[in-house]
């Protein structure tokens, strides 16, 4: 979980590809860079995410497997929001249960 602004989006093939940068990581169990790809897999812009919005984002880490491929994945039920500081406040009340 982590907030992020979109920077870019580009179809690569069946799926579209988000250039994100990392703004607050909430929880994590992988690392995050400053600035990250983020995976969807299709290309219909679901969910809507704006180049220059910023959100909250539930993505996950993709490993096939051959190993070959590590990239973070947000499907179609992940979560993305808009972020505003309600959301900051209830992410962060969350993680102090979790």
């Amino acid at each position: 979980v982590f907030q992020g602004r979109i920077l870019s989006r580009r179809l690569v093939g069946q799926e579209t590809r988000y250039e994100v940068e990392v703004k607050t990581p909430y929880r994590h169990r992988f690392p995050l860079m400053p600035r990250e790809y983020v995976w969807v897999p299709n290309t219909c812009g679901c969910p809507p995410l704006r180049e220059g919005g910023e959100y909250l984002l539930m993505a996950r880490r993709h490993v096939n497997h051959e190993r070959t491929l590590n990239r973070i994945l947000l499907q179609d039920d992940g979560y993305a929001r808009p972020w505003t500081p309600r959301e900051d406040r209830l992410v962060r009340e969350a993680a102090r249960h979790c």
